[in-house]
């Protein structure tokens, strides 16, 4: 083999990749079709999150289960399920429909009143967490981790570790149904929902 043939061996599978996509988008989506795919994802569907204050301010008017995903800003695992656990368009509509959804920083430094008690940031170890955090996740800090609440904010399980949508999305039709009253986990989801 001399220089060029291995050149061409090399350049011609990435010429028929980038030929394909060519392809696929002129003849098959198309620019009206690719401009409708974007406008399903606009910001009227996307999943707003609550501050704490802001979901006990809104558990006054309408009492709803609350999920709270308690995070850290060095964690990885936290920003892979952001970008694409919460932004499945099923979990955002579902979560949307059934809960609050609150973000939690287990490191924040605001204090936070709650119930008359006022939680602060306590500093310990490589970089302290926060009363809040500490109390929700009952002392396993472990991000992410998310943890489920009733109407009347009573702890209702905790569920620690990165979830993909396919994952996620039978915990929380088991928390919003309800069946954690009835059934383990592992029984709701053998005997599929």
């Amino acid at each position: 083999m001399n220089l060029n043939q291995i050149n061409v061996k090399k350049v011609l599978p990435t010429l028929a990749l980038v030929l394909s996509l060519g392809f696929l988008y002129a003849f098959v989506l198309g620019p009206d079709d690719a401009s409708k795919a974007v406008a399903t994802t606009d910001a009227g569907d996307k999943l707003e999150w609550m501050s704490w204050e802001e979901m006990v301010e809104a558990q006054e008017k309408e009492p709803r289960k609350v999920l709270v995903d308690v995070y850290t800003d060095w964690c990885g695992w936290c920003k892979r399920m952001d970008q694409t656990t919460f932004s499945d368009p099923a979990i955002e509509s579902y979560l949307k429909d059934n809960f609050y959804a609150v973000k939690f920083d287990a490191e924040q430094k605001e204090d936070i009143i709650f119930k008359g008690h006022t939680l602060k940031f306590k500093p310990s170890g490589r970089r302290g967490s926060h009363e809040l955090a500490v109390s929700l996740l009952n002392g396993r800090m472990s991000y992410p981790s998310l943890v489920y609440l009733n109407e009347n904010l009573e702890r209702i399980t905790i569920s620690p570790g990165y979830k993909g949508p396919e994952d996620l999305m039978p915990e929380l039709e088991y928390i919003a149904g309800e069946h954690y009253i009835s059934s383990s986990f592992d029984e709701f989801k053998s005997k599929g929902k």
